[in-house]
């Protein structure tokens, strides 16, 4: 083998060793390591091209043994949900305190009336974000926009939507709008310029999200680096879209309508999706170098998943995903 193919020759190895050892059970690969550690690789091609010339048996030995090091933290490292990706910039906004229910245009509350421009915003403190309900929102589009956040939604609320937030990093707005028929909030964060990536962590931006449990939902979220933990098997879910870079998206969907469309784009991802034991389901993927895992589901000639019975039945869920290097996962609840 020539010399300056056995270091990329080897790599490729390390990688579908890890999809193969995590596939059947062997490894519980943690993929937030890629999001941890990616500098490794900056390192390993970094060895390879100074002594990119050297034949000499101790420099082949030294590559070796960088790429073997380095792909043994990928594996065995764990480091829990600690994801710094890029380097923090120190970038503040001008705000004050945040405890102040008086919707007098004071700075120091938690109400959505801080004198800021766009209404309903806040930065750097605690919010509470709601639309009333209007019975004739019979169809609701809820879209999510913003990154370096945490992202949760297991609960209801009697009002149409309502958001608990803490921003370190960024401010939400909340702002509504019908197109056609259908009733449209935007739940979107502005100026998140600071680079952090703290999920979870003592200063980590955060939204805990409550629907109403009338309205059939339509819910896009388009984010960069995001956790999101969603329970949707209370709601009517018409369809959910997920775009993400570096994420972690945990999913729960209860019991289809006539059709519920779940789609999931990302780069870098932990994908996990729950759906009820007897509903029908057929997977596509697009998956790249991604692993996947479907319990319950049989592969079909076309190369798409499907559940037994599932051209039978009258309500199905239509699961599509398409990634870079991601871990993709659907079972059965």
């Amino acid at each position: 083998m020539r010399n300056d193919k056995l270091i990329p020759g080897l790599i490729l190895v390390m990688i579908g060793a890890i999809f193969l050892l995590n596939n059947f059970g062997y490894i519980d690969f943690h993929w937030g390591n890629l999001f941890h550690l990616w500098p490794i690789f900056l390192v390993i091609g970094g060895v390879n091209l100074v002594f990119a010339n050297n034949k000499s048996p101790w420099a082949t030995i030294l590559k070796i043994s960088v790429v073997v090091a380095g792909f043994a933290l990928l594996i065995f490292g764990n480091f829990g949900n600690r994801y710094s990706w890029w380097p923090r910039y120190a970038y503040h906004y001008n705000h004050n305190d945040d405890n102040d229910d008086n919707n007098d245009g004071d700075d120091n509350d938690d109400d959505n009336n801080d004198g800021n421009k766009g209404g309903m915003v806040k930065v750097e403190g605690s919010s509470v974000f709601s639309e009333p309900y209007n019975a004739t929102a019979r169809v609701v589009k809820l879209n999510i926009n913003g990154g370096g956040a945490t992202y949760t939604l297991n609960d209801t609320t009697n009002q149409l939507f309502k958001a608990n937030t803490k921003e370190f990093f960024g401010r939400y707005e909340l702002n509504h709008h019908s197109e056609d028929s259908v009733y449209v909030m935007d739940f979107n964060m502005k100026d998140n310029k600071s680079g952090h990536f703290n999920w979870g962590g003592e200063k980590s931006n955060t939204a805990d999200l409550k629907l109403n449990l009338n309205p059939e939902w339509e819910i896009n979220v388009e984010t960069g680096a995001t956790k999101l933990d969603f329970d949707l098997s209370k709601f009517k879910l018409r369809s959910l879209v997920l775009k993400g870079g570096a994420a972690s998206f945990t999913v729960k969907v209860g019991q289809p309508l006539a059709t519920t469309n779940v789609n999931v784009s990302t780069g870098v991802s932990e994908v996990n999706i729950e759906i009820p034991q007897n509903a029908a389901c057929r997977i596509q993927t697009d998956s790249g170098l991604s692993s996947t895992s479907f319990d319950g589901f049989t592969k079909k000639d076309d190369g798409h998943y499907e559940t037994a019975g599932f051209d039978a039945a009258k309500n199905k869920i239509y699961i599509h995903m398409s990634g870079g290097i991601s871990d993709f996962k659907v079972r059965r609840y």
